[in-house]
């Protein structure tokens, strides 16, 4: 029997800046890799240690530039295991194990309409979410995006934007505009046509239309962010059922064994990372 703590061998295929201090890695292993929008993987190096990291893209739910065996990860170096990858280069090899966890819940959000709101790195687990959206549009109602980080420099992905855009309705909020007139990505130049708000994300929730029998909410980022915007979904007449968070806590083993990452009860790595809003609000250990 193969034991589930043994970790899988990757090779980097391609590094992508993506905002300041972050990449995303594309990983490819000899094994075939299914995993789920919200899943993550422990990413480490022998001597080193692990981090757990979600996925932001997969091949089961349409990125045309993966292969069987590949998935994304895209990491900001804010440790020990992560400050260490940021010098790996195309060709290095790194491990993992995973996928873990419980992901977002799409087969309820078919045919509802669906909330989508990220801010800052949040919205690299809520990608592989709108790339299935987008690949089965015809499956879901209106979808619409909010997304806030500090500035552009922090944003990710804007270069996928103008293709969202296509298909589902995007609400860009930053703290403060660094410098406008230098930056090519939209939603920063003249050309891009959805705007962009200074403030926070939850200053949005009043642009969409929400109507809250038929909405399901994805929600990713800071968890003071997600208590507030959980809050003001609730005010438009949300149910805690239709609302989804994504915690983060000290992953270590990614199986619910070592304990570490207990939420009252709850395995974040196994009972999550994704959760109702009823399973975990008002927790006695989280600001929810």
């Amino acid at each position: 029997m193969k034991n589930p703590l043994t970790p899988i061998k990757a090779i980097i295929k391609d590094i992508r800046p993506e905002a300041e201090g972050v990449k995303t890695y594309t990983l490819s292993t000899e094994f075939s890799f299914v995993a789920e929008p919200g899943q993550f993987n422990m990413i480490g190096y022998p001597g080193v240690g692990e981090a757990p990291i979600s996925l932001s893209a997969i091949m089961q739910v349409g990125d045309s530039t993966l292969r069987d065996g590949s998935f994304k990860h895209t990491i900001k170096s804010v440790g020990r295991v992560t400050d260490f990858l940021k010098d790996f280069k195309k060709g290095d090899e790194l491990f993992f194990r995973g996928p873990y966890g419980r992901g977002w819940p799409v087969k309820k959000a078919e045919k509802r309409d669906v909330l989508i709101i990220a801010g800052g790195l949040g919205l690299a687990p809520l990608r592989p979410v709108i790339h299935l959206i987008l690949n089965s549009r015809e499956s879901f109602g209106d979808v619409s995006l909010i997304y806030g980080a500090r500035n552009e420099k922090n944003m990710l992905f804007m270069d996928e934007f103008k293709i969202w855009e296509k298909d589902i309705s995007l609400y860009i909020t930053v703290d403060e505009v660094s410098d406008v007139s230098k930056s090519p990505h939209p939603p920063f130049t003249k050309e891009w046509s959805g705007g962009i708000n200074v403030g926070l994300v939850t200053d949005l929730l009043d642009r969409v239309k929400i109507k809250p029998e038929r909405v399901i909410a994805f929600v990713c980022g800071p968890e003071i962010m997600m208590r507030f915007i959980c809050r003001g979904l609730m005010m438009h007449g949300m149910s805690q059922s239709s609302l989804y968070v994504s915690l983060e806590r000290r992953m270590k083993c990614g199986i619910a064994q070592c304990g570490h990452c207990q939420h009252s009860g709850l395995f974040v790595c196994k009972d999550g990372p994704v959760f109702s809003y009823k399973e975990v609000r008002g927790l006695p250990d989280g600001v929810l």
